[in-house]
């Protein structure tokens, strides 16, 4: 029981927090966070209505991979990462056009994504301290080199985005009438990947590639709950996956945890509470409906 209790003081020892504020990695933490969450928060809608999170799962295995290569050959971890999941995204885009083998591809990409990481892992017995981040993340890592390619990254994610939205809206909701109306699914589809894949990469650094599902899935997912419209559902994601990202660091400050524990439980509660909310929902409709209709 003490050391629970201990535990919890440091984790809401807010002057802690606020002396952390003041040092240049826990900002550069801050602004990458920021980006992280208006890009997933503008995607995750996107993939749980295009039922993509197994896919999401998949990329993070290689942008893990991407990031091991990078730490065996010296160069930056948030470009391997970016290089991994680029690759990961082409193989789902291209090889699981056909709704019915999708998830056997994902599967066969993420094991074997998977195994090559841990592979180049065992090749590199002298970054011990590096392995761990990059499965469940760290602020520390976070430089401003690496600050300004996720926010180049984020900004090529958000326009493409942006220019691509209605078609892939409408792909999204109903693909065989889009395709009937002459919207390319063909191109489309490993487009998305692509931007998911990038979105995916800038999420290593934060929440390491096992847990960047709580970012890429589970604000849409929650938000989806609450609303029917796509506007409002994407506001709605951005604002969970900000206060799951921005949040999550803030509380990692002082225990100095991973970040990873916090931004998924964040997360998570959302999740619950906009279950509760749209079940809520779903029954004020209902009794309304009986009521006309009686």
């Amino acid at each position: 029981m003490n050391r629970l209790l201990e535990a919890l003081s440091r984790i809401f020892d807010f002057g802690l927090t606020g002396e952390l504020l003041g040092y240049p990695f826990v900002q550069q933490a801050l602004l990458a966070a920021a980006a992280l969450g208006l890009v997933s928060g503008v995607l995750a809608p996107l993939v749980v209505t295009r039922r993509m999170s197994f896919a999401v799962h998949g990329t993070a295995e290689l942008a893990f991979t991407g990031a091991a290569a990078a730490l065996l050959v010296g160069v930056g971890v948030t470009i391997g990462a970016l290089a991994g999941a680029v690759v990961a995204a082409l193989l789902l885009g291209l090889l699981g056009q056909r709704e019915h083998e999708r998830d056997s591809v994902i599967g066969a990409v993420l094991s074997f994504g998977l195994g090559l990481g841990v592979l180049l892992l065992w090749m590199n017995p002298e970054r011990a301290a590096n392995k761990f981040t990059l499965l469940v993340g760290q602020i520390v890592g976070v430089s401003s080199a690496d600050v300004t390619l996720l926010g180049v990254a984020a900004v090529v994610v958000l326009l493409v985005t942006a220019l691509l939205y209605r078609p892939l809206l409408f792909a999204s909701l109903d693909s065989e009438v889009a395709a009937a109306r002459g919207v390319p699914i063909g191109l489309l589809t490993p487009v998305f990947a692509l931007l998911v894949g990038v979105a995916t990469a800038l999420g290593v650094h934060v929440v390491g590639a096992l847990l960047v599902m709580a970012l890429m899935v589970t604000p849409g997912a929650a938000a989806v709950r609450v609303t029917a419209s796509p506007v409002k559902a994407t506001v709605l994601s951005v604002v969970f996956a900000e206060l799951a990202a921005v949040g999550g660091i803030l509380l990692s400050l002082a225990p100095g945890v991973p970040v990873s524990a916090f931004v998924t439980a964040i997360s998570f509660g959302i999740y619950l509470v906009c279950r509760v909310v749209g079940g809520l929902r779903v029954k004020r409709l209902t009794r309304g409906s009986s009521a006309v209709a009686v």
